[in-house]
């Protein structure tokens, strides 16, 4: 599957960035979880620019089309939202247990206080990198994403910086992630906590190879959280092209405490591992 050209992220935030309130994001993603659970994007039609840009896993795609996730009705689960002021971006964390269909969602959106201008959706459901539903929404009741207290909260320069010290790790041995401990990640329906010992760390076996650009962001102040779109090279091992990747991470006091992956394998069931990797039912 081809890839679309993407602008640097730099590029992107220094031409595109429009700063806006949270109420705008947050009407707008709650508009957003209303439509998806009826399955109807028309609800969204007063609220986008008439040019806007609807992509699913990084492709482009007609958000009315009756492939799209958004013409699907979904039982949700439960969801986190996450607003950032100074870009007017939102990220959206849905979880679907539906046994007939169930799903994890990641959607970023941009916008300029009036109308959003761009969402780009991903979909992951089974055979995508470690996807299990139920594990995942598991772990994830059982953890803490409250407001940062104000005399707490980090810059974004500091909440983003810790996100990208996680990324510029995968390229280089010698930079210093700053993992808190207890840190935990849920990648999929796997947790590096799963015995529940609040004692774990996130430091894992990373690569030193791997560059990862045309990063796209969302930086909640509030939450202390950092959501970064990428395109992940070498995540699905039958493919040269990147997978389409969200990560987002919970900083707190410097530190990251938990980190969130979604992560989609283009036509290929476990990123053409065959079942080699850690199998998840559920």
């Amino acid at each position: 599957m081809r890839q679309p050209l993407l602008l640097s992220s730099v590029f992107i935030a220094t031409a595109f960035a429009a700063s806006c309130d949270r109420t705008f994001l947050n009407d707008f993603t709650a508009l957003y979880i209303s439509a998806q659970t009826r399955g109807d994007a028309s609800l969204l039609t007063t609220t986008l620019l008439q040019n806007f840009t609807y992509t699913e896993q990084f492709q482009p795609a007609n958000i009315s089309a009756p492939t799209s996730i958004l013409q699907k009705p979904l039982n949700i689960t439960t969801y986190r939202r996450f607003f950032d002021t100074d870009l007017c971006t939102a990220f959206t964390e849905i979880i679907v247990t539906d046994p007939k269909h169930p799903y994890v969602l990641g959607v970023r959106v941009e916008g300029d206080g009036d109308v959003v201008r761009k969402m780009e959706t991903l979909v992951t459901d089974e055979g995508d990198w470690l996807f299990n539903a139920t594990g995942t929404a598991y772990y994830n009741s059982l953890e803490k994403w409250e407001p940062i207290p104000v005399i707490e909260q980090l810059s974004r320069t500091a909440i983003q910086a810790a996100g990208d010290a996680y990324f510029d790790r995968f390229g280089n041995v010698n930079v210093t992630v700053p993992f808190g401990t207890p840190c935990a990640r849920l990648e999929g329906g796997a947790y590096t906590d799963a015995k529940l010992t609040n004692t774990s760390t996130c430091h894992l076996g990373l690569p030193s190879t791997v560059k990862l650009v045309d990063r796209r962001y969302v930086v909640d102040v509030e939450m202390g959280t950092v959501n970064i779109y990428v395109g992940f090279p070498g995540l699905d091992r039958a493919s040269k092209l990147p997978a389409p990747d969200s990560h987002t991470f919970r900083v707190e006091k410097g530190k990251i405490r938990y980190v969130h992956t979604i992560s989609t394998c283009e036509g290929h069931p476990g990123c053409g591992l065959n079942g080699t990797y850690v199998p998840l039912k559920g």
